[in-house]
């Protein structure tokens, strides 16, 4: 099997997302989400998901359509579509399953997930605490990681402008 074809099978949604949660629950392994734009992929972005997969066995990442991004960010372009994207995290040897979601939010995601925990930056927006009272009424975990504060993807793409790369 070609290995693009195997990184492809890692992004999943509606029943092949299920299936794979079952045989996780099954196997009583924790799950983890998190979720982002995740566009010009760079160490903070690796170093965040690398810490949110240590937090469990099996890590889900909710990634934004492009069509999301545009209703959440009207006056920003992506540089990589959403298919893209998911390839590149799916790609990740410690990103379990990537699913995009067109919401502007992952509270339908996250509601069908259930994660055992559930990541998110420490500079979350205000709105995302309903997304962490969910996964609380069920007994989950939600965390905040740090890690993409000293790299972001505006301070790259500033650097790739001015030459300094």
């Amino acid at each position: 099997m070609e290995r693009t074809a195997l990184i492809k099978g890692r992004i999943r949604s509606g029943i092949e997302l299920e299936r794979w949660l079952s045989i996780v629950r099954f196997r009583h392994q924790k799950i983890v989400f998190t979720s982002g734009f995740f566009d010009i992929l760079h160490k903070g972005h690796v170093q965040y998901l690398a810490e949110a997969a240590g937090q469990g066995d099996f890590l889900v990442v909710g990634l934004n359509t492009d069509a999301s991004v545009k209703k959440l960010k009207r006056n920003i372009s992506l540089y990589l579509d959403e298919e893209s994207r998911a390839l590149i995290l799916a790609s990740m040897r410690f990103v379990s399953v990537v699913v995009l979601f067109d919401e502007e939010t992952p509270l339908n995601l996250i509601r069908q997930i259930r994660p055992d925990v559930l990541v998110m930056r420490a500079d979350h927006e205000p709105e995302d605490s309903a997304l962490g009272d969910v996964v609380r009424q069920y007994g989950g975990k939600i965390i905040s990681l740090d890690s993409t504060a000293a790299h972001s993807t505006r301070e790259t793409i500033n650097r790739i402008n001015s030459g300094s790369v």
